[in-house]
């Protein structure tokens, strides 16, 4: 197993550093220059467009999840244990210096971001009193490949509702090992721990695309701010060891880290590396939640989602270094994963905080499972609409957390990595080919904008040529039944 581990892990390596990064900091560059920097320019058009309704039918009722559900459910996916155990592992392999790169790629890659989340939209369907779509859609339908299409999906369902989730359920069974005494635990906390997580799974996802998204709107805001609070009581303990902190953040990101081998290309790999993981910005997951909601225009979900990549990065990681760093820590030969936040935790606040912990990645991690399985379910009924086909999906998921928690955690980081970095360059490639057609839509969104109006888009406004576009066929129809939100508003650039 060991062997399997070391060889996965290499050639996770290889594609990552050779190919990846090069190909998402380029796409990532192109995109923020292209669309004169709109992940920064448009931020006060992310909180605004965050707190618009669904669009209603006919009879009144909503025709999909709202803007904010589809934030919560991709923030359901993003804000899981790679926030604590990812940041604790980047710190561990490359120092405080690796915060700073995450912080960079956040704000690159929220280019990247704001276009796929628009082209998700723009090529949506229609799904039984909602909506679904994502990279396969937008692959098929607006590059006409139907294998590369179903190549994404395939590798999509694998990693995200299977390697990660594993994931997600191995490091919350890990951490309440470490809260019932760590090596000295008994053999069988880890399946209690997962025949439990899976239980609740099943509870939830047999509930369909509605449920996912009120759970995830009902837990993700208040996990958040409990985290937030209580990384701000570690920072308020520590006060004085701030500028230290944020010193060796920006210092270390150069080299000369206290960690061994921690050269530049480490800390900087690392830092990208553990970025995208955590707040999944160009790697094509967020587009599938971005299609699920009933929005007037694509580019508001480029718009909402683009600012979930920093409350992601920005916030929820940031809360994770800080907590580590600020105590000032040893990182000599530290160990990867969640042992370092929890540590942290225990010399600031006491050992009680073990328990907080466990129930704070209990929900990051539970949620994380939820948002995780509905990509996998969008992408497989892009392939296969058969209920029967769907069924057996969900009992898989089910039992892949359940074998998750008991698993290899060096083997599931290594596999969920090489696996990530296929599908982010089969989507890549792909915003690349459609760039034209996202930044039009960018195009049209601000031109609106600039004459005052609360942009409304239709098949009409598409640049000439363009096919494969499903909805979005006139205003009455984009708007629904409901009281018509289109006309003048304030703020219009």
């Amino acid at each position: 197993m060991d062997g399997i581990a070391e060889l996965v892990g290499q050639l996770g390596d290889a594609v990552w550093t050779w190919l990846l990064v090069p190909v998402v900091v380029g796409v990532a560059l192109y995109l923020t220059v292209r669309s004169g920097v709109a992940q920064l320019r448009w931020l006060p058009e992310m909180v605004r467009t965050l707190r618009e309704p669904s669009t209603r039918d006919a009879s009144g009722r909503p025709q999909s999840i709202s803007a904010f559900q589809a934030f919560t459910l991709s923030a359901a996916s993003r804000v899981g244990v790679g926030n604590i155990a990812g940041v604790g592992t980047a710190i561990a392999v490359g120092g405080a210096g690796a915060v700073l790169w995450m912080w960079l790629m956040a704000f690159l890659v929220g280019a990247s971001s704001l276009v796929e989340s628009a082209l998700a939209q723009l090529f949506k369907v229609r799904d039984r009193g909602s909506f679904r779509g994502g990279p396969a859609y937008y692959i098929e339908r607006g590059l006409g490949s139907r294998r590369a299409a179903v190549l994404f999906a395939v590798i999509l369902i694998v990693c995200f509702p299977f390697a990660f989730n594993s994931l997600q359920a191995n490091t919350f069974a890990q951490t309440v090992v470490g809260v019932t005494g760590g090596d000295t635990a008994p053999g069988w906390v880890p399946w209690l721990v997962g025949a439990s997580v899976a239980l609740l799974t099943a509870l939830v996802i047999f509930g369909g695309l509605r449920r996912i998204a009120h759970v995830s709107q009902a837990t993700i805001p208040l996990v958040a701010l409990v985290y937030l609070l209580v990384g701000l009581v570690v920072v308020a303990m520590h006060a004085d060891r701030v500028p230290a902190a944020l010193a060796a953040i920006v210092t270390e990101a150069w080299g000369g880290s206290q960690v061994a081998g921690a050269t530049l290309g480490t800390i900087i790999m690392t830092g990208v590396r553990r970025g995208m993981f955590s707040n999944e910005a160009g790697l094509g997951s967020v587009p599938n939640a971005a299609a699920t909601a009933a929005v007037t225009h694509p580019v508001k979900q480029g718009l909402v989602q683009t600012l979930g990549v920093y409350f992601d990065t920005w916030l929820v990681c940031s809360i994770t270094a800080f907590i580590i760093l600020v105590p000032g820590p040893d990182l000599t030969d530290a160990p990867r994963g969640v042992h370092l936040t929890q540590t942290a935790l225990a010399d600031t606040l006491g050992s009680w905080t073990g328990v907080l912990l466990a129930v704070i990645i209990f929900l990051l991690a539970f949620t994380s499972i939820l948002g995780n399985y509905y990509y996998g379910e969008a992408n497989l009924r892009y392939i296969s609409d058969r209920r029967s086909t769907l069924r057996t999906f969900r009992l898989l998921v089910v039992v892949v957390v359940l074998a998750g928690s008991v698993a290899s955690a060096d083997l599931v980081w290594d596999l969920a990595d090489g696996l990530m970095a296929v599908m982010a360059l089969i989507n890549l490639v792909a915003l690349l080919l459609l760039s034209r057609l996202g930044l039009a839509l960018l195009g049209d969104y601000a031109a609106q904008r600039r004459d005052g109006l609360d942009p409304v888009f239709t098949r009409a406004r598409l640049p000439a040529g363009v096919t494969g576009v499903e909805c979005w066929e006139d205003e009455e129809s984009v708007r629904g039944g409901g009281p018509a939100r289109a006309g003048r508003v304030g703020g219009g650039r």
